[in-house]
């Protein structure tokens, strides 16, 4: 019997590192009945933190899937769960949950705050209009502040931040919540380890906020349609419990504004009435667009509706490799229904698939199933060929639905392994872990013949090394860390190329007249420009030099960094009947490329981090001395509960080891923060010594 969507939830948790994401995953699967007991991160028994490294360090690598199944009304509410980390290294696992999920909830410490990874996944949740509640976790902390935190919500995030709930008490005299929308309170019963929860009457001291709040609310809500705003004008109690989930509702979905609760998930409390609120505020898949995708064969936009009888159509959001049953794909199914054992089309490659089993996962643990229809989340095996973003489809209605996109690495790390026996299984291991993840990246240097391995920073790395070590059992010497630089140029260079080889028999020949000159702002890649006229190149050789391009931009003149934008403007040219060909204009585009860029002014570019320090009063003017020295811009400084809070720019050439030396300067009491900004100019005299260290000469 298939299942009725509108009970059905496809959620994220999102937070800054530490905000509690896996302790509050870890209370829903234990209030929900899937846990008998409770894991803690600190002990290293967290279901959704499987992984060894995850145990060992405390911090969630991986986004894990979990389906659990909640009553609210005498309702039945399938909730399909992905638990995303926190830290920026691994900001490519909250991209590619964001981009299929349907709401999520986003967390902040009530101490913290709106902290910098805070604004990194909802401005990634923006881009994929996904609605969000906010849960404002660790009440019982020294130093919580729920009302702060609502309006930094606000301040910061841009987010009409309603609180649908407000704390009993704080700190630790924290021990339940007054709901607004009802009016009533509720406290939780220590000892039945949060599983119990009573209702009691509001803290006198608490009337009077409650009620100006609660009308607060019915006013905001009233103001959502003109029928509730004559209600509220004759009497304001006259509008419903319903009548205010219904707007609240709306709201949320159309992003016009994000509902907080509060509670404590180490504590046990307020977890319940999140799930709750999960099921009253977010949306089911049929309260989501229908997705919109492009018909290979017709080039025409179709869409796919969130409805069992459409043609099947589902997104690859994750490759995994799992020990007992081999590579797996996390995929979301938009619309149709899949059987196991049957084909499907990989519209991205062109390729037919079999998906011999489906799964339902909970965190590294499955359950087989029979058949997975829309709106709903699952893991295949038996596939070929499948990547992260890969669109599935019914073979007889292609549809491509719109990957997605991931950010550069900015870190890289040569390695090769301890003995000759392994150096095979290093490929084959690094080749898995590159699949898994986009934002790995290895290549194979052409000068050294070392192998490269790039990232998103020193832990990914680190983590990626690590996993090598134990999954794949491949001992890796490791060379020093080196920073991804890229180059632009700053002129426009106008040059003519004729590329000629004769060789007896058919000779080679390309001629072509073209500027080069730096991209148009905003964008990247290669902007190729064809202003050929009268057929002087013919049109089939015209991909041909656009080809030649691109794949020289790989590589600068300056120190082999690639160029991560350039116009090329394609004039004129001319050919020869006999001896030109696409592969002439190809090599007449690279060489006519890398004579032009040494006019071109090259110059090179280096990864900006955005950094925020959290210390106590006393070290600010040594983190400040420490972030000059190393090169950085100070943004500000702002007080948080008896902390100051450094923000700066730095260059990620001078960050190497800087939590280390953070914790020297500031005796461990300082922690910090770091994400990728920009790339900027780098400063002459270091360029200079990036260049003498490749190539042992002067620039």
């Amino acid at each position: 019997m298939a299942r009725d969507l509108r009970y059905t939830r496809n959620i994220g948790i999102m937070a800054h590192i530490d905000a509690g994401k896996t302790t509050t995953t870890e209370r829903i699967l234990f209030y929900t009945g899937v846990n008998y007991r409770l894991g803690e991160v600190h002990d290293g028994a967290a279901t959704m933190d499987w992984m060894v490294q995850e145990q060992e360090r405390g911090i969630t690598i991986s986004s894990a899937a979990t389906t659990t199944f909640w009553n609210y009304r005498d309702n039945q509410y399938k909730i399909n769960i992905i638990d995303t980390p926190g830290h920026v290294d691994f900001t490519v696992e909250v991209e590619r949950s964001l981009r299929v999920l349907d709401g999520a909830i986003a967390l902040f410490c009530a101490v913290g705050g709106v902290e910098p990874q805070s604004e990194t996944v909802w401005r990634q949740a923006d881009k994929y209009k996904v609605p969000r509640i906010s849960f404002i976790n660790k009440m019982d902390r020294a130093g919580a502040d729920f009302f702060s935190v609502v309006s930094k919500i606000k301040e910061r995030l841009g987010m009409n931040a309603v609180p649908v709930q407000i704390p009993i008490g704080s700190e630790e005299n924290f021990r339940g919540v007054v709901d607004l929308i009802t009016g009533k309170a509720y406290e939780w019963e220590e000892q039945s380890l949060g599983m119990i929860f009573n209702e009691v009457p509001v803290p006198d001291d608490m009337r009077e906020t409650v009620k100006d709040l609660r009308l607060q609310l019915i006013e905001g809500c009233a103001e959502e349609s003109e029928e509730m705003l004559e209600k509220f004008m004759e009497d304001p109690n006259s509008i419903s419990e319903e009548e205010m989930i219904a707007i609240i509702r709306k709201a949320t979905i159309d992003l016009k504004i994000s509902p907080v609760l509060c509670g404590s998930s180490f504590k046990n409390k307020g977890v319940q009435l999140l799930l709750d609120s999960v099921a009253k505020f977010l949306p089911s898949p049929l309260e989501i667009d229908a997705v919109a995708g492009i018909n290979p064969k017709t080039e025409k936009e179709e869409l796919r509706h969130p409805d069992a009888k459409e043609p099947f159509a589902a997104l690859a959001f994750k490759i995994a490799t799992d020990p007992y049953v081999g590579r797996l794909c996390f995929f979301r199914v938009y619309s149709g229904t899949l059987e196991s054992g049957s084909y499907v089309l990989n519209a991205s490659t062109g390729k037919k698939e079999r998906i011999s089993r489906i799964l339902q996962m909970h965190a590294n643990k499955q359950n087989p199933i029979e058949r997975i229809e829309a709106g709903d989340i699952g893991a295949a095996v038996g596939f070929k060929e499948i990547h992260t973003g890969d669109t599935l489809c019914d073979e007889k209605h292609p549809v491509l639905l719109e990957s997605m996109t991931f950010p550069d690495p900015v870190i890289a790390v040569a390695v090769e392994p301890r003995t000759q026996a392994d150096v095979d299984k290093l490929s084959m291991a690094l080749g898995k872990l590159a699949e898994e993840d986009p934002t790995f990246k290895v290549k194979v240097d052409a000068d050294s013949g070392q192998t490269v391995i790039s990232g998103m920073g020193e832990l990914h790395l680190e983590i990626l090394v690590d996993r090598l070590k134990r999954e794949f059992k491949v001992e890796c010497n490791q060379g020093a860390p080196q920073v991804a630089y890229k180059e632009a140029i700053t002129k426009t260079v106008h040059h003519r190329e004729v590329y000629k080889k004769q060789t007896g028999g058919r000779g080679k020949f390309a001629d072509i007249v073209f500027e080069i000159s730096p991209a148009d702002e905003g964008l990247t890649g290669l902007q190729f420009i064809d202003e050929v006229k009268g057929g002087n190149i013919p049109r089939e050789y015209i991909p041909s030099v656009e080809k030649g391009f691109r794949m020289a931009m790989q590589n600068g003149v300056l120190a082999g960094y690639p160029l991560d934008s350039l116009k090329v403007r394609l004039i004129d040219g001319s050919y020869h009947p006999v001896d030109s060909d696409s592969l002439s204009f190809e090599l007449a585009a690279k060489i006519g490329y890398k004579t032009a860029c040494k006019k071109a002014g090259s110059l090179l570019l280096e990864p900006i981090m955005k950094l925020e320090v959290v210390t106590p009063d006393e070290y600010v003017g040594d983190v400040v001395g420490d972030i000059n020295r190393r090169r950085g811009h100070l943004k500000g400084i702002s007080s948080r509960a008896n902390l100051q809070v450094v923000d700066a720019q730095v260059p990620l050439s001078e960050m190497f080891g800087y939590v280390t030396s953070l914790r020297t300067l500031t005796s461990g009491r300082a922690t910090s923060t770091m994400e990728f900004s920009h790339y900027e100019e780098t400063p002459k005299n270091i360029a200079d010594d990036v260049i003498f260290k490749l190539f042992g000469v002067k620039a």
